[in-house]
C-alpha cells in the first residue's frame, strides 16, 4: 500500500474514532493540512487507546450493575448433561445470538447440574459484549418489587430492568410466591415480553408453576409469553456438588 492510501485510512480510522468519542472533525481537517506522518499515527494511537479504555470502563460498569454472585464463565464448560432443542446451536448461547433476536431460554433439570452456572457464564459473556444484564433470584427480585411498591418506587424499579437487554431469573419455583409476589413477578414477565430475553433456572416442570405461584391462570399466562419466543434446555444427570462433596469422599 502507497503512504497516501496508508494515511487516508489512518485518517478515516481517527475520523471514526472522533465520532465514537463525540468529537468535533476537526482533528482530521487539521491531519489534512499540518500533520506530518508520524503525527497522525500518534493521534491515531492516543485515540484508539481511549476508545479502548472507556470500552473497558463501560464493561466494568456492566458486570458490576448485573448483580451476579459468582464470577462464571463458559470455558470448560460440561456440555454432556445439557440437551438443547433442535432450534438451537451452542454458538446461539456463546455468542449471545439469542439475546440479539430478544429469544427466552428455560433451563430445567435437578438441582446442582450446572444450570445457574451456564446461566451466570452466559450473562458475563453478554457484558464482555456491551449488553446491559440483570441477574435476581426470584426470591430476591419479587422482595425488591414487593418493598419498592410499598416505597412508592416501583415504577423506578422497573425501568431499571427494562434498561437491560438480558434479565436471569435463578432458582424459579425455589420458594413459593405470594399473590402480591405474583401479580409484581407477572408484571416483569409481560413487560420483558419481545422487548429483552430472559433466561429462568428451575428444577420445576411446566405443569407445577401454578402451585408455587398461587394461581394457575397467572402461571399459564408466564408460560405462554416465555414460551412463544422461547427455547427449553434440559439438564440431566448427577449433582455435581454431590458428586465432589467432601462429605461423600469422608
Amino acid at each position: 500500500m502507497s503512504l497516501a492510501k496508508e494515511r487516508e485510512q489512518l485518517r478515516s480510522e481517527i475520523s471514526a474514532f472522533c465520532k465514537k468519542l463525540v468529537l468535533s472533525q476537526r482533528a482530521v481537517e487539521l491531519c489534512e493540512k499540518e500533520a506530518t506522518p508520524k503525527q497522525e499515527e500518534f493521534l491515531h494511537r492516543v485515540l484508539a487507546e481511549e476508545m479502548e479504555n472507556r470500552e473497558r470502563s463501560r464493561r466494568s460498569r456492566l458486570m458490576n450493575r448485573a448483580g451476579f454472585p459468582v464470577y462464571k464463565t463458559l470455558e470448560g464448560y460440561d456440555r454432556q448433561g445439557v440437551k438443547l432443542p433442535t432450534s438451537l446451536k451452542w454458538s446461539d448461547l456463546t455468542d449471545a445470538v439469542f439475546i440479539q433476536a430478544k429469544r427466552n431460554l428455560v433451563l430445567y433439570g435437578p438441582v446442582g447440574t450446572g444450570k445457574t452456572h451456564l446461566a451466570i457464564a452466559m450473562g458475563i459473556r453478554a457484558c464482555e459484549m456491551g449488553m446491559a444484564v440483570k441477574f435476581y433470584t426470584v426470591a430476591e427480585l419479587v422482595m425488591r418489587l414487593a418493598e419498592a411498591k410499598r416505597s412508592g418506587t416501583l415504577e423506578r424499579l422497573m425501568k431499571e430492568i427494562q434498561r437491560t437487554e438480558l434479565l436471569i431469573l435463578d432458582e424459579w419455583g425455589y420458594v413459593p410466591v405470594d399473590r402480591e409476589g405474583s401479580q409484581l413477578l407477572f408484571r416483569v414477565i409481560a413487560d420483558s415480553y419481545e422487548s429483552r430475553s430472559l433466561i429462568i433456572t428451575t428444577n420445576l416442570e411446566f405443569s407445577k408453576w401454578g402451585s408455587v405461584f398461587t394461581d394457575d391462570q397467572m402461571a399459564a399466562a408466564m408460560i405462554d409469553r416465555l414460551a412463544h419466543h422461547g427455547d427449553l434446555l434440559v439438564f440431566e444427570g448427577e449433582s455435581y456438588r454431590m458428586k465432589h462433596a467432601l462429605m461423600k469422599q469422608r
